[in-house]
C-alpha cells in the first residue's frame, strides 16, 4: 500500500485557498483547484484556536482517516486541503466521510456514479 500524497509548501495551500473552488459545512471545510498532473494530492490544516496539539492532531487523524476510505474515488488532478472546525473535535471519521463525499462530489473531484454509467 502506498502513502498517499501530500501537499508540503505554504505556496501550495495558499494556491488552493486563492484559486480553488470551496465548500464549507459546520464540521469541515473544502478547498479543490486542479494541478498539473501531480494525481490527488491533499493536505489538512487545524488552527491553533481549536485547542491543544492533542486536539490539533486528532482533528487531523480524523481527517485523514475519513479521505482514506474514500480516495480511490478520485478522478484526474486536484489538490484538495481540508481544513478542521470546531466540532471536527467531537466527529468521528464515520460521521466526516459522508460530508467530505458530498463536498467532493459537489467540487467536481468525484465524479457522480450516474453520470459515470452514461
Amino acid at each position: 500500500m502506498s502513502r498517499a500524497v501530500t501537499l508540503k509548501q505554504n505556496s501550495e495551500f495558499h494556491r488552493a485557498y486563492g484559486r480553488g473552488k470551496v465548500k464549507a459545512s459546520p464540521k469541515l471545510v473544502t478547498y479543490a483547484v486542479k494541478n498539473r498532473g501531480m494525481g490527488c494530492r491533499t493536505g489538512i490544516t487545524a488552527a491553533k484556536k481549536l485547542g491543544s496539539a492533542v486536539e490539533r492532531n486528532r482533528c487531523r487523524r480524523i481527517i485523514r482517516a475519513a479521505f482514506s476510505s474514500i480516495s480511490s474515488q478520485c478522478s484526474g488532478n486536484w489538490d484538495i486541503v481540508f481544513v478542521a472546525r470546531f466540532k471536527t473535535k467531537n466527529a468521528k471519521s464515520t460521521d466526516l466521510t459522508p460530508i467530505m463525499l458530498e463536498h467532493l462530489t459537489e467540487l467536481g473531484v468525484i465524479r457522480n456514479r450516474a453520470e459515470a454509467d452514461f
